[in-house]
């Protein structure tokens, strides 16, 4: 690949890689000239495709399978992953799985496995390949979670629940690493449109519609948290650490049940208080 690039060199592990996200991501990382390895759980193909693609421009990637529903899995995922890479400087937990279900039908099965795929396993999976990140005196660990952490949605509170300890988790993880040289950051994507979100709504959805309501004008994509990805796997990132990056085109900075943004306000508040000309005078 060519040289110059923000990741020249660097040796890159992204999890949950068959659909959406994580195969943004890992494509941006290899793009940006690392070499990747790409898991995957169930979408062998998307997570292949990817191999190939990276393969096509001349990188270097490898697809492993991992479930991460069980703990020896994610080991042997790190495991492998470090054979194949020779070493480890940039870990991606991506790797998650949601459901939505009134909250009095929650089943112990449904909690058990969203849990063990979201928190359990990007939890040993990092601690799996910390001797490795550990050696490069620079490692960078970087979780995903979700904007669910951080506003709620009816039928989610197991999924919620899942990217809440994503967040918590990673504060207290990037205390501990940092003083092994290791950076812990998270991002929390917002509506960012994969391939399963046209399979739940349907052909017809009208996605342009949909990303008008949102502040940036339009939904996200991949490449969006890929982008953000590599700058907290990067130099120009040193200063942050145990953050939680939310990228969701403004959706958490407007306020609920107060209109639409994009229009000027008709209520006047404060004039008893604060002087101000009315609506459609110019102050002098």
């Amino acid at each position: 690949m060519e040289t110059g690039k923000k990741m020249d060199g660097k040796r890159v592990l992204v999890t949950g890689t068959g659909t959406g996200i994580g195969r943004g991501v890992a494509l941006e990382f290899a793009k940006e000239g690392a070499a990747v390895v790409l898991h995957y759980s169930h979408s062998v193909l998307g997570a292949k495709s990817a191999v190939e693609e990276i393969l096509a421009m001349g990188g270097k990637a490898q697809a492993i399978q991992a479930d991460f529903r069980e703990v020896q899995p994610v080991k042997q995922l790190a495991a492998e992953a470090l054979e194949f890479l020779g070493g480890l400087d940039v870990l991606v937990n991506n790797a998650g799985i949601t459901i939505n279900v009134p909250f009095e039908e929650c089943t112990q099965e449904q909690f058990d496995i969203v849990y063990s795929v979201n928190v359990r396993g990007q939890f040993f999976l990092t601690q799996a390949c910390l001797p490795a990140l550990m050696e490069t005196g620079k490692g960078a660990v970087i979780n995903l979670s979700s904007g669910h952490a951080f506003g709620g949605m009816t039928e989610h509170s197991i999924y919620a629940g899942t990217k809440g300890a994503i967040v918590a988790y990673t504060r207290e993880l990037a205390l501990e690493l940092i003083l092994k040289g290791v950076l812990v950051n998270c991002i929390a994507p917002g509506w960012i449109f994969v391939e399963n979100q046209r399979k739940a709504l349907g052909d017809d959805f009208d996605t342009v519609a949909a990303g008008k309501t949102l502040p940036a004008g339009f939904i996200g994509e991949p490449r969006d948290i890929g982008r953000l990805a590599i700058f907290l796997a990067s130099e120009e990132s040193r200063y942050i650490i145990g953050q939680t990056v939310v990228c969701d085109g403004g959706q958490l900075a407007v306020l609920a049940l107060t209109g639409d943004f994009r229009q000027r306000r008709k209520e006047q508040y404060g004039q008893a208080y604060v002087p101000r000309p009315k609506m459609g005078e110019k102050s002098s």
